[in-house]
């Protein structure tokens, strides 16, 4: 766990930069959706960002898929500030966001299960989210032979 603060808060503008930067480079790992700057312009309000002292370090969005559930998606670290605690950090604003929304479950697509499962996510077959299914895994590429992970955590509202 890191000594240093980590703040979360929502996106701003001046932060579009540096989430395509970090989302970009998960993208071009194949472990997360690519997301154009256009596109995180639109969304920009579903995005919630990490700082330490002042420099954004990691991000998140919550994308709502249904009247009660929403999807953690975009979730990522700055190199160098892995295993601080940041991503549980992130995990915790998108919930409590989750939460003042309404919504009474929170999933997500992963290749980093334990990671989910330390924050109180449990395994779910893929299936039983064709909010999902229909909204975005149509449009992607692993669509026939998809390998991740589906995560789900109900909140406490």
């Amino acid at each position: 766990m890191t000594t240093q603060t980590v703040a979360c808060r929502k996106a701003t503008e001046s932060d579009l930069d540096t989430l395509y930067r970090i989302i970009q480079g998960y993208a071009e790992q194949g472990i997360m959706l690519p997301r154009s700057k256009e596109t995180l312009q639109e969304q920009l309000d579903t995005f919630i960002v990490a700082e330490i002292d002042q420099e954004l370090v990691g991000c998140g969005a919550l994308t709502r898929l249904g009247p009660d559930l929403v999807e953690i998606r975009s979730l990522g670290v700055t190199d160098g500030h892995k295993g601080l605690g940041i991503g549980k950090e992130l995990i915790a604003a998108l919930v409590k966001e989750a939460e003042l929304q309404g919504v009474a479950k929170v999933m997500a697509l992963t290749y980093e299960v334990s990671f989910f499962l330390r924050n109180g996510f449990t395994i779910m077959p893929k299936d039983v989210f064709p909010e999902k299914v229909w909204k975005d895994c149509n449009h992607c590429k692993k669509r026939y032979a998809c390998d991740e992970i589906a995560v789900l955590r109900r909140t406490d509202i």
